[in-house]
């Protein structure tokens, strides 16, 4: 299995990523990407949902660290109010 391949970009800035990477790596049509450029490097990573347990363990954090910061409910709803538009 190649690590290593070549590919161009067309005149409408499209990358394709050649086939024996998609397979290797599972990339199927429609994955999103986080897309990080720096000097000549790009990098692509493929973003995928977390598990439930995953999930979950990220939620954890959340609650800990909105705690630990002094963040309430209320504040959350306020905030998600003023960005919905309904004040």
């Amino acid at each position: 299995m190649p690590n290593l391949s070549t590919t161009r970009m067309s005149s409408k800035g499209q990358v394709v990523i050649p086939e024996e990477i998609r397979d290797r790596l599972g990339l199927a049509s429609g994955t999103q990407f986080v897309v990080v450029g720096d000097r000549d490097v790009v990098i692509l990573k493929a973003l995928s949902a977390p598990s439930i347990r995953g999930f979950d363990d990220l939620m954890l954090k959340a609650r800990r660290q909105a705690r630990k910061s002094g963040l309430k409910k209320a504040d959350v709803e306020a905030a998600l109010a003023k960005v919905r538009g309904r004040r």
